[in-house]
């Protein structure tokens, strides 16, 4: 037994639950606090509807928690297909936003680049697991993870969905890196990277306006001609130390635009303060600790790489949209997790925490699933031959 397996809890990380349950409280709070005055006719329209993700989130987490942790390894290229799948979908039937794009199936309850995340997660984990030392190799290594990376970022891409595809490709980034890729190979990823996304960005007209405002944001965000970003700006501002009181902010009353998702950061500084946007800083700081110890008490490199990729993607997540309320980089349409309204992501989020739930008590559950449950074969011995062989050896 390793030194690893042997840290490894039998119980489920409670400071981990507890944080989530109080990420998961400020969130209701704030969601309802921004969202109410939307609508002055309707104001619990989109807090029953965050209600409701919510408690689909519970349940899926609750489930997640039951199942062992390795079934994900088995279920890996499934998932993968899945999801893939998904991304082809809405391309084709998917329903058309702003500016043509496509990112939202049935009626907008679901949006398979948020299903992609924890997908890809699942799927890297499995893949760098099974390579072991030979992730350093640049030809078992770096170019079959550029491939399966390439492609779920270009089916998102096609959305087109820039900024998503930045999150995935930062936390796939980090999951190589933890791995142990030679560093050869992540400055080649990052720069082959770089000349990808900023092609993206010179392609479409949105992306470009973004960065430009954004530049001229950073300078004078007083004077910013995005009106988003200036909005955002002031409110933080206005909040002082303390703030304003809950429920009281008034950029929420029509000056500032998105506050039940995008934006919702910038009415916690308002009405909370100073005090009340460190506090959320440093609750993520703090689900980013418990995250990566959990990675590096976990009994298997898939269980590690599985735990620091679900922590990496969450808190990545988290500190990009804080930095776009901060005016620290462009505007992204990237949702706060436990605090934006957004079904999908909710859903998601939930789902990849019940995950890392169950890896924090060293696997284990009452439920095993196997990649036959749903893809069975008639031939079945073939699978079990090698396990036969070993035995008999």
């Amino acid at each position: 037994m390793t030194a690893r397996a042997k840290t490894a809890s039998n119980h489920i990380d409670y400071g981990l639950l507890i944080l989530i349950v109080t990420l998961i409280g400020f969130g209701i709070v704030m969601q309802f606090s921004a969202s109410y005055a939307i609508d002055l006719e309707h104001p619990y329209k989109f807090i029953t509807k965050h209600l409701m993700w919510v408690g689909l989130g519970f349940i899926s987490m609750y489930a997640m928690m039951l199942i062992d942790y390795r079934t994900w390894r088995t279920l890996a290229i499934p998932i993968m297909i899945a999801s893939l799948g998904l991304l082809v979908m809405v391309l084709l039937v998917g329903e058309e936003g702003v500016g043509g794009a496509r990112r939202h199936l049935f009626g907008g309850s679901i949006q398979p680049s948020e299903v992609a995340k924890l997908a890809i997660v699942i799927y890297i984990a499995a893949w760098l697991a099974s390579k072991g030392e030979k992730v350093s190799d640049v030809t078992m290594g770096l170019l079959p993870f550029s491939v399966i990376l390439g492609g779920f970022l270009a089916l998102i891409l096609r959305q087109p969905d820039i900024s998503t595809s930045a999150l995935i490709a930062l936390t796939a980034l980090a999951m190589l890196i933890v791995a142990g890729a030679d560093l050869l190979q992540i400055a080649i990823l990052v720069l082959v990277m770089s000349g990808v996304f900023i092609f993206a960005i010179t392609k479409y007209d949105y992306a470009m306006g973004r960065v430009s405002n954004f530049i001229g944001a950073f300078i004078a965000p007083w004077s910013s001609s995005e009106e988003q970003i200036r909005a955002a700006y002031y409110a933080l501002q206005s909040g002082g130390l303390f703030g304003k009181g809950l429920t009281n902010s008034t950029f929420k009353l029509g000056a500032l635009p998105l506050v039940q998702s995008d934006l919702i950061f910038a009415v916690v500084g308002e009405e909370l303060g100073l005090v009340g946007a460190l506090s959320i800083v440093a609750m993520f700081l703090f689900l980013g600790y418990k995250g990566t110890r959990i990675a590096l008490h976990a009994r298997d490199d898939f269980g590690r790489l599985l735990a620091f990729g679900i922590t990496a993607w969450i808190v990545i997540q988290a500190f990009i949209n804080l930095a776009v309320v901060t005016v620290t980089i462009p505007s992204t349409g990237i949702p706060l997790p436990f605090f934006s309204y957004g079904g999908t992501s909710t859903l998601m989020i939930f789902t990849a925490l019940g995950i890392l739930l169950n890896i924090s008590k060293g696997g284990g559950g009452r439920f095993q699933l196997h990649a036959h449950t749903f893809l069975r074969r008639r031939h079945r011995r073939s699978r079990v031959s090698h396990t036969h062989r070993r035995s008999r050896a």
